[in-house]
């Protein structure tokens, strides 16, 4: 196939579907990674498409590419993130080896959490001392400190993390969508959230309703690996999906 009659069938697929991933295209153009990133390449730069981590987007998609401090986020949406956390919170059983990452949805749930034989796992410095002060188990993986999100990242914090394993994992995320599966604006937050998710028995994805159908450029996560908490499902084309718990 002529390269521009490949990137022509590329943006249709795109603008169709709203978003693609670099494997779907190889599959279905039969081409290799490469040949399809220059795709990709070429068309972010004609401006007609919008390339993010491990695919793309049409330039109509809402892309959040900026990440708000946690003093901002966590007067957003209040309520519905202490919903979310309760009910999350109920999730934890005697002996579990949880993974909780760092956020203010994951973080709602710590004033709830009452499993003392549980073991908590964390890659923030906020939710570490939350759960410490309640008497709790807790373990605060290394790596570099970011400042927005204290969170823990980086390279360090990935092999800190290939160690374990977790029987649930509880999870934040900036957007949630079917082909894009869950994303973030950083890709060294993305890097440990997903190797977090891959040594998680059980990923649950907490996130408001407002996070549907919304993309950011990293992608950390399949839709169809994680089991989603929620307030409220806004978007029609969700109300029936099995792995949505609606709180």
């Amino acid at each position: 196939m002529l390269t521009e009659k490949r990137q022509e069938e590329i943006l249709a697929l795109v603008n169709e579907q709203g978003s693609i991933t670099v494997q779907e295209l190889k599959e279905i153009f039969d081409a290799s990674e490469s040949t399809i990133r220059r795709d990709l390449n070429t068309l972010h730069d004609m401006g007609r498409l919008v390339k993010v981590f491990g695919g793309a987007v049409k330039l109509e998609s809402k892309i959040q590419v900026t990440e708000e401090r946690v003093e901002k986020k966590k007067e957003q949406n209040r309520e519905e993130k202490q919903k979310i956390g309760q009910y999350a919170a109920s999730l934890v059983e005697a002996e579990d080896f949880v993974y909780l990452d760092a956020g203010t949805t994951t973080g709602a749930m710590i004033p709830f959490l009452s499993e003392s034989k549980a073991t908590y796992v964390t890659n923030a410095v906020s939710h570490a001392l939350m759960l410490a002060e309640k008497g709790f188990r807790v373990i605060l993986i290394g790596g570099e400190m970011k400042a927005v999100t204290e969170a823990v990242v980086g390279f360090e914090a990935c092999r800190n993390l290939e160690k374990y394993h977790f029987t649930k994992g509880f999870f934040g995320t900036n957007g949630v969508d079917k082909k894009a599966g869950y994303t973030t604006p950083d890709i060294a937050e993305a890097s440990v959230k997903e190797c977090a998710m891959k040594h998680s028995e059980v990923s649950y994805i907490l996130c408001d309703g407002k996070k549907f159908q919304q993309i950011c450029p990293v992608r950390f996560g399949a839709y169809n690996e994680g089991i989603i908490i929620t307030d409220a499902i806004l978007e029609d084309s969700y109300k029936n999906e099995r792995n949505i718990i609606v709180v």
